[in-house]
């Protein structure tokens, strides 16, 4: 027998799922403590696209337990709306099974393999079954059921199945023991991976129990849910000519001009007909008889006529308060700057950068900053190095934004976190275990961009933090001069000490805020005098708390507060300005009325009131 008949005897195909158990590292499973973090990312992932997909505010419940020296327990539950029994073994035990791999949408998850690779490696790690239980609604049984992969044929095989009792009236358990290693105190670790979860998800509730039974709640920002992303079609630009090919020779459409029109976003009729002038092409020709050579010219026209950009209604991005309020939740800082750029397209895949910036506080000063990185919602814990997001934000001259960078590029020292989050249709990772973004140059500019946007206002915030501590220093030392002054010259003289605060507001270029009580028969007159010596416009809310009843107050908003009443102004004076508000309250007597109270304005710039 020839060699080539004995080589051809051992030929066999294999099956994804049987690829996968022995190139597990592929997705993440190359470490003890990675292994964990991917198998609790899977099932958390999967519970927020399920809840945000049927508009249900999360509330995911995460807990590992010790089932061994070296082996873990992993319960992911959430409140979603459940799977349909016929569905639970092939979601969860049949890799590249799932709604989402043909949807041109933002999604976390949309090869189907997340979930079940995780199965896969609990049953390759403990040799047990992976345990489901799902319901629907309340009206509706909860189904249990006991699964593993076939790895042969990539399919699942059901060990046990039945009804079951269970609290929920909705949502998806899942149980799978492994071979894993908790840690703490790293940013590669369960607990950085919900908090980050947390931040870039601020309507979600999550709940970790770790392995000591200490838990951790990182309850929601908001009660808003994100916007739904909407399904588009393919868009003509980045189309590949084998996809194109593809499409012509499956597509039901019986006329060219018709394929163009329903099988590609932004594609009308005159721009149809436009490309298939542009290619030579009869409009009316049927797709499966278009020749490759004709095809060639189809792509080419798609390069050459003006077609619009694809529909942004594909994406979800968080948003620029959303982000804010996620950062502002977790970190203890003194400034925060958040943007969510325009749209972008690569490849005709549309995508949106964000990114925020957070300074200050309890962050150590001297190590490095911390980048958050994200990818349709996702925490990027891994592969730091390689990522898109990293190189851009090295390549940042942050000297120019007041933090330290050695050589001029690299990741800045300093008090900050910067976080930047990609939304695509079609996120370009480096790997199938989506640690990393690659260097696509549409996405490296808009990252950059969106870095430096925030960047920007750091440094107009450290500016203005630098200016205002020289005024304090400056106003301090005049506080202590002038009066001794004044003291000396009055006692000289033999006359009353004057109030200097309106010479040292002068000085300062500060608001000044002066008050004059006059008693009348019924009652007591108040006015209240305020110049701006500033070179700036000035802006404010002032207001007056005390106890008496107000008889007139023209032009202040009263308000009751306790057994107290409130009067509040607006105030807006440009450089130089005067203005004088008054009002008449009930009292006898000189009235016991503590300093005015102002309201969004530094305390460096304002003299004769009290700053909240």
């Amino acid at each position: 027998m020839a060699i080539a008949e004995e080589l051809a005897k051992k030929q066999r195909a294999i099956s994804v799922a049987e690829f996968f158990e022995k190139n597990r590292q592929i997705l993440g499973f190359d470490s003890a403590p990675r292994s964990l973090i991917t198998c609790v990312k899977e099932a958390v992932d999967n519970a927020l696209d399920a809840c945000e997909d049927a508009s249900i505010l999360p509330d995911i419940f995460v807990q590992v337990s010790r089932a061994g020296d070296d082996a873990f327990l992993v319960t992911v539950e959430d409140n979603g709306p459940g799977i349909v029994r016929e569905q639970i073994p092939r979601i969860f035990a049949k890799l590249l099974y799932g709604s989402r791999f043909h949807v041109l949408k933002q999604s976390r998850g949309q090869q189907g393999i997340g979930i079940s690779a995780a199965v896969l490696y609990s049953q390759l790690t403990s040799g047990k079954p992976t345990k489901i239980t799902s319901r629907i609604g309340l009206n509706d049984p909860a189904n249990y059921y006991e699964l593993i992969i076939n790895t042969k044929v990539n399919e699942p095989e059901i060990l046990v199945e039945r009804i079951t009792d269970w609290d929920r009236p909705h949502g998806t358990r899942i149980e799978m023991e492994i071979e894993a290693s908790y840690v703490r105190g790293r940013r590669q670790s369960i607990y950085e991976y919900m908090k980050s979860t947390a931040i870039v998800n601020p309507h979600a509730r999550l709940t970790l129990i770790e392995p000591d039974g200490n838990m951790i709640i990182f309850d929601r920002a908001t009660d808003i849910m994100p916007p739904q992303p909407k399904e588009i079609m393919p868009h003509p630009d980045g189309m590949e000519l084998g996809t194109l090919i593809k499409m012509l020779r499956y597509t039901e459409r019986q006329k060219l001009v018709s394929f163009l029109m329903n099988e590609f976003s932004r594609m009308g009729r005159k721009t149809a007909e436009d490309i298939c002038k542009d290619a030579a092409i009869d409009p009316n020709e049927l797709p499966a008889n278009i020749s490759h050579d004709q095809a060639k010219h189809l792509l080419g026209a798609f390069r050459k006529v003006k077609i619009q950009a694809p529909p942004m209604d594909c994406l979800s991005p968080i948003g620029e308060d959303q982000i804010y309020k996620g950062l502002e939740k977790e970190y203890d800082v003194d400034f925060i700057s958040t943007t969510t750029r325009s749209a972008a397209v690569h490849s005709g895949n549309p995508f949106i950068v964000e990114a925020g910036i957070a300074f200050g506080g309890s962050l150590p000063k001297e190590d490095r900053i911390e980048i958050l990185r994200f990818a349709n919602k996702v925490p990027l814990l891994y592969q730091q190095g390689g990522c898109a997001i990293t190189h851009a934000i090295s390549d940042v001259n942050w000297k120019n934004y007041e933090l330290n960078q050695s050589g001029g590029n690299g990741i800045p020292v300093g008090p900050a976190v910067v976080f930047v989050h990609v939304a695509s249709t079609k996120v370009p990772f480096t790997s199938e275990s989506k640690d990393a973004i690659a260097d696509i140059p549409e996405i490296l500019n808009e990252i950059k961009l969106a870095v430096q946007e925030v960047a920007r206002d750091t440094k107009n915030y450290l500016s203005r933090q630098k200016l205002l501590e020289r005024r304090k220093d400056k106003e301090e030392i005049i506080k202590k001069i002038l009066p001794k002054m004044v003291a000396k010259v009055s006692s000289i003289l033999g006359k009353e000490e004057p109030d200097i605060r309106p010479v040292i507001a002068k000085i300062m270029g500060n608001v000044l805020v002066q008050r004059e009580v006059t008693p009348k028969a019924d009652g007591c007159f108040v006015s209240l005098k305020i110049r701006n010596f500033d070179e700036h416009a000035r802006s404010f809310k002032l207001h007056e708390l005390f106890k008496y009843e107000v008889l007139e107050a023209p032009e202040a908003k009263i308000m009751k507060v306790g057994n107290s009443t409130s009067l509040v102004w607006k105030i807006s004076l440009v450089p130089g300005e005067q203005k004088v508000l008054s009002y008449n309250i009930e009292c006898s007597g000189t009235p016991e009325l503590q300093a005015p109270i102002a309201e969004g304005i530094d305390e460096e710039v304002i003299t004769g009131a009290k700053v909240v």
